[in-house]
């Protein structure tokens, strides 16, 4: 009898469901995803539903049913949950150029997260930033140099920011035909990119010509290429409709003519903002009605704590809640939070991963291609690594705050610039280091040693720049007094002083590596200094990857991401989004550098640029130079209409080469009609007749890129009928 009694209790024993009990259909894997959801649907009441449309979601324990929290971020490594790695920032990965990278990138952030997920599951830790719906990427379109979130992007241009983007969602969401690894979420839709001070409040207006050419292609390119999981809605006005409850946007476009199926998330109090700021509605209820009817899953914040009484209001339906809710449950039975624990492969994920030699490779590999030289008079880079003396200096040497951008995550393990530098160089040198000037202002001590030690030191490496503290989202740059942008692009005047004493007392060669999330102006410096580096914020393995580029175990091969301009008066109006004068394809002013530009360590040449009726383009790249270097091979078009109606220049395709010294190879990129298409002002793709001239090279096709020391480019005309 007692075998009897035990026999029948394990049998009953419920199946673990991540940590839930499986008796209820919608624990029944036989079933469809739709089946189960309908099933788990139906037993709910209306309370349990509306619970459940909110970031924050509570456990329904009669039905089995854990809290999760929506709200989780992964821009450049899982972030603000504990140890992980730190990857560049964003804004790195769109100076890297390079696809395969980022996917990568993508893939190790995923496994990370996965690992980590799977080891707070054990504690019971569902808390934000514990779960796999992250809120990444960010591919809004860097229109303005000022805006302090600038450095979440992957640059100014729509064609980049789309292959960079739909590279990093397919890897952190992952290639399982059953479940889904992480869920990706592209951000701010649309048309967002500051001021920050305005953002809950502002109407984005902006021609349709430049509404579909430059803001909406990278989200396009996202739901239809990378079947992105989310898609989360800006907090500004777009053409005069709220984004988190625009038909618009959300329905006649990501819906119905871009076919999204995944859910929409409001930005973090988005919908509050309806009824406080934008006065397009009276009250909560109106506020949360807006964004139910128009598409909006999940409110970010607390509104949709009012849906019921939206419903006694007769504002929506209870149909129209299910309908809602069933899109939003659907993301998380296909991440498996339905399934019993080892159903899934990635339950099988484990924390070793974290952190783990291999993906610290991938972030030193990331800072690497995407550092970009900007001048090396004399080709005083590389330098030696047992040169006799060397002085580093300058608030941003020994400083992790400059590796780590905004949303990061933490680790143990970095490497600062000046940890690196010492690493680098010989046993026998002689290194001296000061701090030497404060970040942002003059420094308390009139006594100045550290300008000095210039002239005694063989060469100098000014570390300058700015950091997180004074660039980034409203309330988090602290030093920022404009809530996160900058009102100019200058460095900070203290560090311009600092450099030009220092100047004055020596002769020797001096290296100014920049830090920072976008473009620092530094015209009164460029003619001053022998050689400029810019390094981004480059992540843990940021000091050691800097120190290869600057003592030549490889040759620098980012490029720039965005224009940098002269000065911030070469900018439009801030608040103006329309692209008139703006980025590399509608800016007239000579900039002080280039997109697409960065030098090497060795010169390439290009040649033999060929175009058949095909499409097809070939050219031939030459390592002309000494040392074995990769170049990014830029491809641009300009139509019959550039630079009145069109871009200058157009950015159509890209691809890394690795070439060693003296070596040619003969690159193709394989071009369609389509590739010509160009909006009209009604937002219209058309196809203007004419002759179109493609550019191929390892920069803008621009004066200015040659004046810096860029290759020639190679063009050709084609007569596209």
């Amino acid at each position: 009898m007692k075998l009897f009694k035990i026999f029948i209790v394990i049998t009953l024993m419920p199946l673990v469901i991540h940590g839930q009990n499986s008796n209820q259909k919608w624990f029944d894997t036989a079933l469809s995803h739709n089946e189960r959801i309908d099933y788990l649907i139906e037993a709910m009441t209306l309370e349990e539903k509306t619970s459940q449309l909110l970031d924050v979601c509570p456990p329904i324990e009669r039905l089995g049913i854990p809290e999760y929290n929506w709200w989780n971020e992964a821009l450049h490594g899982v972030a603000r949950n504990g140890r992980a790695t730190v990857f560049p920032q964003a804004i790195a990965f769109g100076a890297t150029f390079d696809e395969e990278l980022i996917h990568r990138v993508g893939t190790a952030i995923s496994d990370e997260a996965r690992a980590k997920y799977n080891e707070a599951i054990k504690l019971d830790n569902r808390g934000r930033y514990a779960g796999l719906t992250f809120w990444s990427p960010n591919v809004n379109i860097f229109r303005d140099a000022r805006w302090g979130r600038g450095q979440e992007t992957y640059g100014e241009d729509p064609f980049l920011t789309s292959k960079i983007g739909v590279s990093f969602v397919k890897g952190l969401q992952g290639d399982n035909p059953d479940y889904m690894k992480a869920a990706a979420c592209a951000k701010h839709y649309a048309v967002h990119s500051g001021p920050e001070e305005l953002r809950h409040e502002f109407n984005a207006e902006v021609s349709k010509k430049d509404f579909f050419e430059t803001y909406l292609p990278a989200f396009k390119a996202l739901v239809q290429e990378a079947n992105v999981e989310g898609v989360m809605g800006a907090y500004n006005r777009t053409l005069g409709e709220v984004c988190s409850g625009s038909p618009y946007l959300l329905q006649d476009i990501l819906r119905k003519e871009w076919g999204f199926k995944g859910y929409i998330v409001s930005d973090c109090g988005a919908i509050s903002d309806f009824h406080r700021f934008h006065k397009v509605t009276k009250t909560p209820e109106e506020s949360a009605a807006l964004a139910l009817i128009n598409g909006t899953n999940i409110n970010c914040g607390n509104v949709y704590k009012v849906l019921k009484k939206s419903l006694e209001q007769n504002l929506i339906t209870e149909d129209l809640i299910d309908l809602r809710l069933k899109e939003s449950l659907l993301t998380r039975f296909k991440l498996g939070m339905f399934d019993p624990i080892g159903a899934n492969p990635y339950d099988n994920i484990t924390s070793q991963v974290v952190n783990s030699e291999l993906h610290r490779a991938i972030a030193k590999e990331v800072a690497e291609k995407s550092i970009v030289l900007l001048k090396n008079k004399n080709n005083i880079l590389p330098l030696k690594k047992n040169t006799r003396t060397v002085y580093v200096v300058g608030p941003n040497a020994s400083s992790e705050e400059v590796l780590l951008g905004n949303y990061y995550g933490l680790t143990g393990r970095s490497q600062t610039i000046l940890d690196g530098i010492v690493n680098e160089v010989s046993a026998g040198t002689s290194i001296n280091y000061k701090y030497g000037v404060l970040p942002f202002r003059e420094n308390s001590n009139p006594i100045d040693w550290a300008t000095g030690n210039a002239a005694n030191a063989d060469v100098t490496i000014a570390v300058m720049g700015i950091s997180g503290l004074y660039e980034g989202e409203e309330g988090e740059a602290i030093a920022s007094t404009f809530k996160g942008d900058k009102k100019d692009l200058k460095l900070p005047e203290n560090q311009i002083n600092f450099i030009k004493k220092m100047r004055g007392k020596s002769e020797k060669p001096l290296v100014l590596v920049l830090t920072g999330g976008s473009p620092i102006a530094i015209p009164e410096l460029h003619d001053l200094v022998d050689a400029v580096v810019f390094a981004w914020y480059p992540g843990e393995e940021g000091g050691t990857a800097l120190a290869n580029i600057l003592f030549g175990d490889i040759s620098p091969s980012g490029k720039l991401p965005i224009t940098f301009p002269k000065a911030v008066d070469q900018l439009p109006a801030y608040e103006d989004y329309n692209m008139k004068g703006r980025t590399y394809k509608y800016m007239t002013e000579e900039p002080l550098y280039p997109f697409g530009f960065g030098l090497s360590f060795t010169t390439f040449e290009y040649n033999d640029l060929a175009v058949d009726k095909t499409f097809h383009v070939s050219v031939d790249v030459t390592n002309s130079g000494k040392y074995d270097a990769e170049d990014v091979v830029q491809l641009y078009i300009s139509s019959p209409l550039a630079g009145t109606e069109d871009p200058i220049f157009d950015l159509k395709a890209f691809k890394r080469v690795f070439l060693k010294s003296g070596e040619t190879k003969t690159i193709n990129f394989k071009l369609n009609k389509a590739t010509f298409n160009q909006f009209d002002e009604e937002g219209k793709e058309v196809l203007r007749k004419g002759k179109y001239t493609i550019h191929v090279g390892g920069a803008l096709p621009s004066q200015r890129s040659l004046d810096l020391g860029g290759a020639k480019p190679v063009s050709a005309t084609l007569k596209v009928k």
